[in-house]
């Protein structure tokens, strides 16, 4: 997997180089930046997002499944924890992620259940709910 290098630009506004890809992240204009990009939870969504639907697609394509089209919709909040009935932590917060996915084509009862278990195995959604852990280096 190639290097994400991200260069800061002018304001809040970020240049991404992700192998020969280049793109833009921002803040929207309430949040002090110029709105000229999807910010830096909105990345983390358009990431799980679209690795579950590339994952969903392959998987139907392998299976032989009339999976026609996949269109994933997600939200980002903090909640409190105790909110949380499946949560291990119980104070303070917790991040929360609703992704609601719709598939369309002739499916099943059967492989619309299928195609969700498979959706929870997505590698994006796995690093995401996994320990991470992150190293810094100062250059």
């Amino acid at each position: 997997m190639p290097d994400v290098i991200v260069t800061s630009s002018e304001n809040l506004k970020q240049v991404i180089k992700a192998g020969a890809h280049t793109f833009i992240s921002d803040e929207p204009i309430e949040a002090g930046g110029y709105g000229a990009g999807p910010g830096p939870y909105e990345l983390l969504l358009a990431a799980l997002g679209s690795c579950t639907s590339m994952t969903l697609l392959l998987y139907a394509r392998q299976k032989g499944l009339p999976l026609e089209a996949v269109e994933v919709k997600l939200n980002h909040a903090r909640i409190h924890a105790e909110d949380c009935a499946d949560c291990e932590t119980k104070d303070g917060f917790v991040t929360r992620i609703d992704r609601s996915i719709k598939l369309s084509g002739p499916l099943s009862d059967q492989q619309r259940a299928r195609l969700m278990e498979i959706a929870r195995r997505c590698p994006v959604h796995r690093t995401l709910s996994a320990e991470i852990s992150i190293k810094d280096t100062l250059e």
